[in-house]
């Protein structure tokens, strides 16, 4: 008897189990173990949101602006120096030693014109290679005129060494108009005559009455101002915008009102370690010259960055791991978004990744939306860290 009682308890446990089983399968899906169901699953992914009322956006002074394509200009505005326009500058010195006789240029600063004589040379050794090319010019001509057998057999090399003779002059930089003069007076020119060889300013002198010179001695450095250099630094962080041909505008404070065009036209190819600036390069036309090299300029260079899908700077927030912002969703809900934020330029933001054009975002008021999201325990998809 009591084995039958213990039996029939068995069976009715058995079937009251069953019986739970079955309605916990059809009140809340598939067992433990088993693949959720679509709506489970969509439940779970639903995307996370903020209710702000309409009377507290006002209060908190939230404002929004629609992401839309647009073209987008950087301005870097920064500052330079004039400098001599290396290509314009030269040296004057010699190829013998000499004594100056006689000084035209006496001061630094003075413009000379190209072929205005600076100065005039004694060099004895100059005078007696003068001396030998006379001499040769006699013996052939000597030899022309008499005739004889043995000097027209050496008629041909008398013309070569006079014209080795003539090439020696040259080469010491005496003209063709001198080595002529020579040739048709007889007699050598006592001092040579050193002439400037570009239109320019005296930047530097060195050459002194009765100075003795030696062979490649510098004399004078010549500038040519009529067009001049500007060199300016830009950041390490702007390099990558920063292209030869760009367009800029300089400035100077000592000419209020007037704008200097120019491009780049020269990026140099190392930073200063200090600043973490680079040089870029601009050349400027000077024909007045009233720009002076070591002034200091203003320059602003203007950058075409093509069309962007921008937002304001102000509707990103950077948590310092993610940029988060937040997509006004109708009726007082705003979505936490991460994205993936690009160039900066005049107050606006590129959105490379997570925003698409139309779309509403918070473009002020955002610091205290985050506020409120965080309090009610709202977070962008993947978590959110302040």
């Amino acid at each position: 008897m009591e084995i039958i009682r213990v039996t029939v308890l068995m069976m009715i446990l058995s079937f009251l189990n069953s019986s739970i089983l079955f309605s916990q399968v059809h009140q809340h899906g598939a067992p433990a173990g088993e693949v959720a169901q679509p709506q489970e699953q969509a439940a779970e992914e639903e995307t996370p949101t903020v209710e702000i009322e309409q009377d507290k956006q006002q209060l908190i002074g939230v404002k929004t602006v629609e992401a839309a394509v647009r073209p987008m200009q950087k301005i870097i505005r920064t500052v330079g120096r004039i400098e001599y326009d290396e290509r314009r500058l030269a040296t004057v010195n010699t190829k013998f030693e000499g004594w100056i006789e006689k000084l035209y240029v006496d001061y630094t600063g003075r413009y000379v014109k190209k072929g205005e004589p600076l100065a005039e040379i004694y060099s004895p050794e100059l005078v007696a290679t003068q001396q030998e090319f006379l001499n040769v010019l006699k013996w052939t001509k000597q030899s022309t005129d008499n005739k004889s057998e043995i000097e027209t057999m050496l008629a041909t090399d008398a013309e070569r060494i006079v014209d080795a003779a003539r090439q020696r002059l040259k080469l010491w930089d005496i003209t063709d108009e001198q080595i002529k003069a020579i040739e048709e007076s007889g007699k050598p020119i006592r001092t040579l005559t050193i002439y400037s060889p570009v239109n320019g300013n005296v930047v530097q002198k060195m050459a002194l009455q009765g100075m003795r010179v030696m062979p490649g001695e510098k004399l004078f450095d010549m500038a040519d101002l009529s067009t001049v250099w500007v060199i300016s630094d830009i950041y390490e962080y702007e390099l990558s915008v920063i292209k030869v041909g760009q367009t800029a505008n300089i400035s100077l404070s000592y000419f209020p009102g007037k704008v200097f065009p120019s491009s780049i036209d020269y990026i140099y190819p190392s930073l200063a370690g200090e600043t973490r600036t680079a040089k870029v390069r601009f050349t400027l036309h000077n024909p007045s010259a009233q720009l002076k090299p070591q002034m200091f300029t203003n320059v602003e260079i203007k950058i075409d960055m093509g069309k962007k899908l921008v937002i304001p700077d102000e509707a990103v927030i950077d948590t310092g791991t993610r940029q988060i912002i937040y997509v006004d969703k109708g009726e007082g809900y705003f979505e936490p978004r991460e994205v993936m934020p690009g160039l900066r330029a005049d107050g606006m933001t590129e959105i490379i990744q997570g925003l698409k054009a139309g779309e509403k975002v918070a473009s002020s008021g955002t610091f205290l939306i985050d506020s409120e999201a965080q309090l009610k325990g709202v977070k962008p998809l993947g978590g959110h860290k302040h």
